[in-house]
């Protein structure tokens, strides 16, 4: 299993993912569906923007599925966990 932490607001996300930091805009489309664009990419895939879909809710956490902008051939899920406010 692979695990980051991140900080999100409405319009910002900042990741950690195995002790890099990097950080996101983010362009909600729907209360449950947004795309997420790197503020820097190293890589041309770093560029291409991420669709990311909430699926199902519960107290403290949500289900939820994405892939690259365009590329619905290669879902994945995962699941978030808030740890605090």
């Amino acid at each position: 299993m692979m695990q980051s932490t991140f900080v999100r607001n409405a319009n910002y996300e900042i990741e950690t993912f195995e002790g890099k930091i990097d950080s996101a805009s983010i362009r909600w489309i729907n209360p449950c569906e947004c795309v997420l664009t790197k503020l820097r990419p190293t890589s041309n895939q770093d560029k291409r923007p991420l669709a990311i879909k909430i699926l199902t809710t519960s107290k403290n956490q949500y289900d939820f599925e994405y892939a690259v902008v365009g590329d619905t051939k290669n879902k994945q899920r995962g699941t978030v966990t808030k740890i605090s406010d």
